[in-house]
């Protein structure tokens, strides 16, 4: 068995793989591949995948869900131009990492005069800002809720009257979300809901009330365009739709929110608490900053490296190594991760510190 701590593209349940798998083969006739996406079966799948993200999320009256490309990435882009509500927007960004670090430049590339109201930067994004003093009225505040790179997390949501916009795609539907709070929701599919292809969007839709564009707004970036067409404004990732569905279906059979939240906090207490105790781990982040998707940690003792290394590899874990700009090691935990994957590595943990501590 495979144990699979990647940080991207995530792991799924079983039962959705099989499911999928044999949809690539035959779904009402054809493959999931081949069907249009005009067609009623998939109108169907789009429907149902929009209304059990609704559900699962408890996303209140008055917001649009919509399954369209480019991932979080072209997201950068496509939040800020919907949120500009003034002919010289401005924005506040808290810079907490790598992906917010793109945001804020590519809000800066479509004109917007960008703030940095707070940022981590100072300690190599091992912390999350406190305090944040907002004094200035901004078209909007962004944030990246969960940082892969540097595993840090938001544990609360930014408090701020301001409109609001998130970059949520690596801890979406991990846990209870107050989807009130915010103008714009967005996140790359390939984390904790389905194969790479689809981003998600959550949209307030009294945001277009006062939203101006700005001077460079094309058809596909304007989300008004995508609710007015149903997220069907051109063709859409059909396989990507469908297996988020199928695995909004499982989420909502064992438990839903609820129950998914618990898992992960369970499994980020036991690996921390394993870095913490052990003498030849080092954790990179303390304290309530602490990411539950992505743990990332350093070994005590550089020269054992490889006497470690070869221990997890052998045990048939796989995607442990940090993110090529930090190093070290970063446990990737997303909803599907079993707890029998964290106790092997846990195991694993332990008994390189037999041998070695």
């Amino acid at each position: 068995m495979k144990h699979n701590f990647g940080a991207g593209p995530c792991i799924l349940p079983k039962s959705v793989f099989e499911e999928a798998s044999k949809s690539v083969i035959n779904f009402n006739g054809l493959s999931i591949l081949e069907i249009s996406h005009r067609s009623q079966d998939f109108v169907d799948i789009m429907d149902e995948a929009q209304s059990l993200v609704k559900k699962t999320l408890n996303v209140p009256e008055g917001y649009s869900i919509l399954f369209i490309q480019g991932g979080a990435s072209l997201g950068f882009t496509i939040s800020a131009l919907n949120m500009i509500s003034s002919s010289k927007p401005t924005a506040g960004y808290i810079n907490t990492g790598t992906w917010s670090q793109g945001a804020i430049n590519e809000a800066k590339n479509i004109g917007i005069k960008v703030s940095t109201i707070a940022s981590s930067e100072d300690k190599n994004f091992n912390y999350i800002p406190k305090n944040i003093n907002i004094t200035e009225n901004f078209d909007f505040i962004h944030y990246t809720s969960n940082n892969t790179i540097f595993g840090t997390q938001f544990q609360d949501i930014v408090n701020t009257n301001l409109p609001l916009v998130c970059d949520m795609s690596s801890d979406i539907f991990s846990k209870k979300i107050d989807i009130s709070k915010f103008d714009i929701i967005y996140a790359g599919a390939q984390k904790n809901l389905g194969p790479a292809g689809a981003t998600l969007f959550i949209v307030k839709n009294n945001i277009f009330d006062n939203s101006v564009g700005g001077e460079f707004m094309p058809k596909y970036l304007n989300l008004k365009n995508h609710i007015d067409k149903k997220s069907m404004l051109n063709t859409p990732p059909v396989f990507s739709i469908y297996t988020s569905m199928l695995n909004l279906r499982y989420m909502n059979k064992i438990g839903g929110i609820d129950t998914i939240e618990s898992n992960n906090n369970l499994k980020a207490l036991k690996l921390y608490e394993e870095i913490d105790s052990n003498p030849l781990f080092n954790s990179t982040v303390k304290g309530i900053d602490r990411s539950k998707m992505n743990v990332t940690f350093l070994l005590t003792n550089e020269s054992l490296k490889e006497t470690f290394d070869k221990m997890w590899n052998e045990a048939g874990i796989i995607g442990l190594k940090g993110h090529r700009s930090v190093g070290g090691y970063r446990a990737s935990m997303y909803n599907a991760l079993p707890l029998e994957s964290v106790k092997i590595l846990i195991e694993v943990m332990k008994e390189f510190s037999k041998k070695n501590g």
